[in-house]
């Protein structure tokens, strides 16, 4: 058979009949022929040594006769045959084109037969109910029209009515489904007009039908398992199914987890199937349920569900699981929040018991996994119920530090009597080990030989005053909490410790801030805020040592101490004392800058507003002294109210020594209103609720009072005459030079009596 070029080349009367190819294999031999006979003449001619310089010559024409024999074949064949071949591919991609076209048409052809032999199958599979077969024929329709829409012919018009009929019959094949699964599963809730509550829950039923099945087993029935793998095909399962998980989570398994005054119930009936109903109970006084009720609960319902709706296999999975990943995440929340959170214990000495609680939790875990609810072996709410003693260790401190902040925040007024022989009530704990007390004996026995003179036993004892009751409240808090962490894990007992330092250090950040207003305006409270402090750093001292040999390690080292915060609570004391002795101080002095500087008293407006300012003085001094009685301790009681009146008689000094001229009048006036301060002075100082009690004090107000001296010494000098003044003075040894210096003597003598021989002899004694 004669090849194609040639044919072409034939037909176009180039090389006529002579084959191209018939050619080239002659040129072929030539060539060999030729190749042969030079070979030989060049082995004769060099090999041979035979002169052959004739047949050489013939040779070399021979030789380039094929060469230009060959030289024209290329010719031909660059010339014509490429041209000829060109058109013939031309030729052969029209044809090719046309094969493809062609091709692709039989393909959309058979995706149409398909879509319309599956659509045929559909509508015979629907009225037969035979979902399965009517979801799988919709799926192989939509496979058919998403092949037509990959081979882009979406411009034919039949796809968009193919693709409209597809989507009106799977609309239809839902539609069909939700009517089934609304027959099969059937939800009665409380109408959403009635006041929603607990109660409210209790009118929440779940039917499941049988739907005419008449088998014996508690299994779902094959028409629900027909539509749950029919929606499953159509993708519309997992949609379904979370909407029913909504719907139980929120009226079922909720409700039966939060309330434990609703039970569940089941009910089989002939017609209508399984029926599972909320119902409450006639009495429960519990406030929570246990978890052993949630969990019996919680079972009877999703048992109840796995038998009758649930145990059905969707592709390699049970719906089981699916509901599963759609309800558990928040269920187990649930349970956490609203029953396991509330049975952690509220001491130590029950923690053992809650064994029972995590083994609960591990049976009802095992139970939803033998339904396939859960795949996971380790979940949440076992990690939460195992780890207990965490739990109980962030409850416990929570609660105490509410607790203590609540006591914090109440009124400080309700006050109690602490006496140096009051003890805080501590635990008789063990000692941590024989040697210790053997140590401990030893070291006893030793001192008392060397010291046959012991301390007082109020030594170190905390002097008489009022404390506020929150305060001796939240230290037996303190103490309990620490007494809690002995008996605790390690992990617990540290946590409980930090939570006794946390203690403290929030009173000493929230107290001074919640009540400053009234601890600026209110003397009472701000001697109490003082007694509180150091109540508080007298017994941080000890507190920890107490406790430390029965913590876990370091804590028992040395560690477990509260001494660093003795300093901060001893400032915080001072600090709001101090604070309150500042505004004290500051209305003694705006009260006797109303007495006009005690000049010109000879005039009787000036003595009524000196006497005024006088009188104003003494009472707010005698009021601290009725607010602050039995509250400070009686040294801190004294200094206050010596400085105090120190302060204001200092005032009083310092005023009369700047006037330049006293009338006899005005000196005695000026020695009424000073001899009122001294004799009303003293009776502020009653520490003491009993008042035979408070003379001794009284009879020591120049220890307290540093300028009490100087004002008794210039009382006498407002009355003396110039030789008593002399005598007193005594050459700057007397009592007044003690008080006095001689310039200051020197003005007041100038202020008081007028320029005379005898005035100018007595200040020449003034020395």
């Amino acid at each position: 058979m004669a090849s194609f070029v040639t044919e072409v080349l034939a037909s176009s009367g180039k090389l006529e009949k002579e084959d191209l190819s018939g050619k080239i294999s002659k040129m072929s031999r030539k060539v060999e022929e030729t190749k042969e006979e030079l070979y030989e003449m060049i082995n004769k001619r060099y090999a041979d040594f035979l002169p052959s310089l004739q047949g050489s010559e013939e040779l070399m024409i021979q030789v380039d006769e094929v060469s230009k024999e060959m030289d024209a074949l290329k010719n031909c064949i660059e010339n014509e045959v490429q041209q000829n071949i060109q058109v013939a591919v031309t030729e052969y991609a029209k044809l090719k084109q046309q094969l493809e076209k062609n091709t692709v048409i039989i393909e959309v052809l058979g995706h149409l037969k398909e879509f319309h032999n599956a659509m045929e199958e559909f509508n015979k599979a629907l009225p037969n109910k035979n979902y399965v077969e009517a979801a799988n024929m919709l799926k192989q329709a939509r496979a058919s029209v998403d092949s037509l829409k990959v081979w882009k012919l979406s411009q034919v018009p039949l796809l968009g009515a193919l693709s409209s009929e597809l989507t009106v019959q799977r609309e239809n094949l839902i539609h069909h489904l939700g009517d089934e699964w609304k027959r099969l599963v059937i939800w009665r809730l409380p109408p959403s007009n009635d006041p929603a509550g607990p109660k409210s829950f209790l009118k929440v039923e779940l039917n499941l039908s049988r739907a005419c099945s008449k088998d014996i087993e508690p299994t779902p029935s094959a028409l629900l398992c027909c539509v749950l793998q029919a929606l499953a095909i159509q993708g519309e399962l997992q949609n379904k199914i979370k909407l029913f998980s909504q719907v139980l989570v929120k009226f079922m398994l909720k409700p039966v987890v939060m309330y434990p005054f609703i039970s569940v119930t089941v009910a089989e009936q002939q017609e209508e199937g399984i029926i599972l109903a909320l119902q409450g109970l006639e009495k429960s006084h519990d406030e929570r349920s246990t978890p052993s009720q949630v969990y019996s609960k919680l079972l009877m319902v999703l048992k109840t569900l796995h038998k009758h709706l649930l145990d059905v296999s969707i592709g390699d999975k049970k719906l089981s699981a699916i509901l599963g990943e759609l309800i558990w995440e928040e269920m187990s929340r649930c349970i956490i929040h609203e029953c396991l959170v509330h049975s952690i214990p509220n001491n130590s000495s029950q923690l053992e018991n809650y064994s029972t609680v995590i083994k609960q939790t591990e049976e009802f875990e095992k139970s939803l996994k033998e339904m396939e609810f859960l795949q996971r072996d380790s979940t949440d709410l076992l990690k939460y119920a195992r780890d207990v003693n965490c739990h109980f260790a962030s409850k416990k401190c929570k609660d105490v530090i509410v607790a203590a902040r609540k006591l914090m925040t109440s009124k400080m007024h309700n006050t109690v009597k602490i006496t140096p022989d009051y003890k805080v009530h501590l635990p008789n704990l063990p000692m941590p080990g024989q040697e210790v007390r053997a140590k401990q004996e030893v070291t006893k026995e030793v001192l008392t030989l060397e010291n046959a003179k012991q301390l007082s036993a109020w030594s170190l004892c905390l002097p008489a005053c009022r404390i506020s009751e929150s305060v001796q409240q939240l230290m037996d808090l303190a103490i309990n909490t620490l007494c809690e962490a002995i008996g605790s894990s390690t992990y617990c007992a540290l946590q409980l410790f930090f939570t006794v330092r946390n203690i403290f250090q929030l009173f000493y950040d929230v107290v001074p801030t919640y009540h400053k207003e009234n601890l600026l305006k209110f003397p009472h409270l701000a001697a109490i805020q003082h007694n509180n402090c150091m109540y508080l750093a007298h017994h941080l001292l000890t507190l920890g040592h107490h406790f430390k040999a029965h913590l876990p390690q370091p804590h028992s080292e040395g560690i477990a101490t509260f001494v660093d915060m003795v300093p901060g609570f001893r400032r915080l004391g001072a600090r709001c004392f101090l604070a309150q002795m500042n505004v004290q101080r500051a209305e003694l002095l705006e009260r006797l800058s109303t007495a006009h500087n005690f000049c010109n008293l000879d005039d009787e407006d000036n003595y009524i507003a000196a006497s005024k300012a006088v009188r104003q003085v003494i009472h707010q001094l005698k009021q601290l002294a009725t607010v602050w009685q039995d509250v400070l301790p009686v040294s801190i009681y004294c200094k206050a109210m010596g400085n105090l009146l120190n302060t204001a008689i200092t005032e009083v000094i310092a005023k009369i020594m700047m006037l330049e001229d006293i009338s006899s009048e005005g000196g005695e006036h000026l020695h009424t209103l000073c001899q009122t301060i001294i004799e009303e002075g003293p009776l502020v100082f009653t520490p003491l609720a009993e008042e035979n009690k408070n003379k001794k004090y009284q009879e020591e107000v120049p220890l307290y009072v540093k300028k009490w001296g100087t004002f008794k010494e210039l009382v006498i000098v407002l009355r003396a005459n110039l030789q008593e003044i002399v005598d007193r003075w005594t050459d700057g040894k007397g009592p007044l030079a003690v008080e006095f210096s001689s310039t200051e003597i020197k003005n007041l003598i100038r202020a008081l009596f007028q320029n005379t021989e005898r005035r100018a002899v007595a200040l020449t004694k003034i020395k």
